[in-house]
């Protein structure tokens, strides 16, 4: 896969509850949907689609995951990513992603 498709999104980040839990956010249902519908063939082991992110100013190389409890993609936020942008907990955040 060479083409890549942009999405942008609002979401609130979230942590995982298990001590030291990774960061995500959710990607929007309807977003998750077309992604999932056209681009489900190149994802790898337990729903991994390889993603390029960008929040701010930070890009960075990634995946996300198909959570098929939520029926959505979830994008994990590297730790140095959240220092540099300042993200918390709850507070809305603009996210890129290529995949």
């Amino acid at each position: 896969m060479t083409a890549k498709i942009k999405y942008q999104f609002t979401a609130q980040p979230w942590q995982h509850q298990s001590p030291g839990g990774w960061w995500f956010v959710t990607l929007p249902t309807e977003m998750s949907a077309e992604i999932r519908t056209h681009l489900k063939e190149f994802e790898e082991g337990w729903g991994r689609l390889k993603a390029k992110a960008q929040i701010n100013a930070t890009p960075w190389d990634t995946a996300i995951w198909f959570d098929t409890k939520a029926q959505s993609y979830l994008l994990p936020l590297k730790a140095d990513v959240r220092k540099k942008e300042a993200i918390v907990i709850g507070k809305t955040i603009e996210v890129t992603i290529w995949v």
